[in-house]
């Protein structure tokens, strides 16, 4: 049984919401980058079977890859507390995939609400 999560437009806001923290692969069938990645997310999935770990094929499913502006493939995202806090283009070797795991574990949520808040009253 596979450890990730086929994500769709149907059940993607609810998984999300839903869990605390979720990592998101934006993937496609074609694309041999992501063909090398997959076991390397997968293993990762494993390792870490508190955490939700996605899958977006974006062929499938091109209303959420346009939703979050998924220009390259693969593309991984990190969401806690529904906020994406990492979200890079590239094909990760295994040490650096458990790496920002472990760094987005690690992440004060509040901080980052809050230096969300002040970029987004700067912005105005």
């Amino acid at each position: 049984m596979s450890s990730t999560v086929e994500l769709t437009k149907d059940n993607f806001d609810q998984t999300v919401s839903e869990n605390g923290f979720v990592l998101i692969d934006f993937w496609a069938a074609w694309c041999g980058p992501c063909r090398q990645f997959a076991p390397v997310y997968e293993k990762a999935a494993e390792a870490n079977p508190d955490l939700i770990f996605g899958k977006v094929d974006t062929e499938a499913q091109p209303e959420l890859a346009a939703a979050f502006n998924i220009q390259s493939i693969p593309t991984l995202m990190i969401v806690r507390d529904k906020v994406a806090v990492y979200a890079q283009p590239g094909a990760l070797p295994e040490a650096a995939l458990t790496d920002i795991i472990g760094q987005a574990r690690k992440l004060d949520m509040d901080e980052v609400r809050k230096s969300i808040a002040a970029q987004e009253s700067n912005g105005q």
